[in-house]
Order: C-alpha cells, then sequence, then structure tokens
C-alpha cells in the first residue's frame, strides 16, 4: 500500500519511464496484429495502459483531464505515447493535492471500497500487469522488449552473460 505521497511520486516515475521506453518500441506494422481473438491488439492494449491513469484517478475523486478512456485508441503508436505523455503530467500535477493523510480516505472504485492508498498502489500494479501483457504481445511480433525489474533474453546476453530459457 502506498502511505505517503511522496512514495508513490518516486514509484510512478520509473514505473511510467518504463512504460514510456516500451511504447517508443511500438511499431505501425504491427500495431494493429490480431494474435488471437482474445488477446487485445498492441493497439488497444496499449491505450488502456495510457488512459487508465485518467480515468482511475479521476474515479478517485482528482480532477483528472486530457483523455477519456473511452475514445477511441489513437491510430499509431506516437499517438500513444502522446496520450500517456498527458497522463503522466495529469498524475504528476493532481497526485499531490492529496495529502499523506488523504490517502486513508476511503472512495468507491469499481463498486468496492478502496483507500486512496490503494487506488495509487492499484494503478501502479495495473500498469505493471499489463505492461507484461504488452511485452508477451511484442514478443509474439517479434518486436524489441526492455528489461524492467530484470534484463531480457537479449539483454543477458549483452551484459555476457548467458540467457535462462
Amino acid at each position: 500500500m502506498i502511505r505517503e505521497i511522496g512514495d508513490f511520486q518516486t514509484i510512478w516515475k520509473y514505473e511510467s519511464e518504463s512504460t514510456m521506453k516500451l511504447f517508443a518500441l511500438l511499431n505501425e506494422a504491427t500495431f494493429n496484429t490480431v494474435v488471437h481473438p482474445k488477446i487485445r491488439t498492441l493497439r488497444n492494449l496499449a491505450w488502456h495502459i495510457a488512459s487508465t491513469p485518467i480515468e482511475m484517478l479521476k474515479l478517485a475523486g482528482l480532477p483528472m483531464s486530457g483523455l477519456n478512456h473511452e475514445d477511441e485508441a489513437p491510430l499509431n503508436p506516437q499517438g500513444i505515447i502522446d496520450a500517456y505523455e498527458i497522463a503522466i503530467a495529469q498524475v504528476n500535477l493532481n497526485v499531490p493535492k492529496w495529502s499523506n493523510a488523504d490517502l486513508l480516505d476511503k472512495v468507491n472504485m469499481y463498486g468496492e471500497n478502496w483507500t486512496k492508498g490503494t487506488v495509487l498502489d492499484v494503478l501502479i500494479k495495473h500498469q505493471a500487469h499489463h505492461r507484461g501483457e504488452l511485452v508477451m504481445l511484442m514478443r509474439l511480433q517479434n518486436l524489441p522488449v526492455i528489461g524492467v525489474y530484470g534484463p531480457t533474453f537479449e539483454e543477458w546476453k549483452q551484459i555476457g552473460m548467458e540467457p535462462q530459457v
């Protein structure tokens, strides 16, 4: 659980920068490829990741603006990057409007009562979860990926170690 705004800001900075690095590796050739009928396209999954911070924090009571998660996903990877930059800026601007004490306040989130600290915690975990899905989809389409919490297959080789398979 997030107990202090400063802790969230530190974690959010790393997580959002990692997401942005991954978005930068998307390309138009694979953006709308359907790899399985029950799996989102890179376009729709990236849009979900990019737009959720606005949707979730607005639902929690912060004055978020700039994009609407219900809008159609941008048509190209740069549109995702532009939208996510808006989301990052909105998070950085609005989350500090809450005090550390506010993080214990409860809000209705998706039919449940969560503390605002839980909202921030879930926001980070939600992004990490879907970023993992994005990496797998990118791998299936032979796109490069980055290691976020540890090296990728290619990064193991770059540091002179045998990749684990």
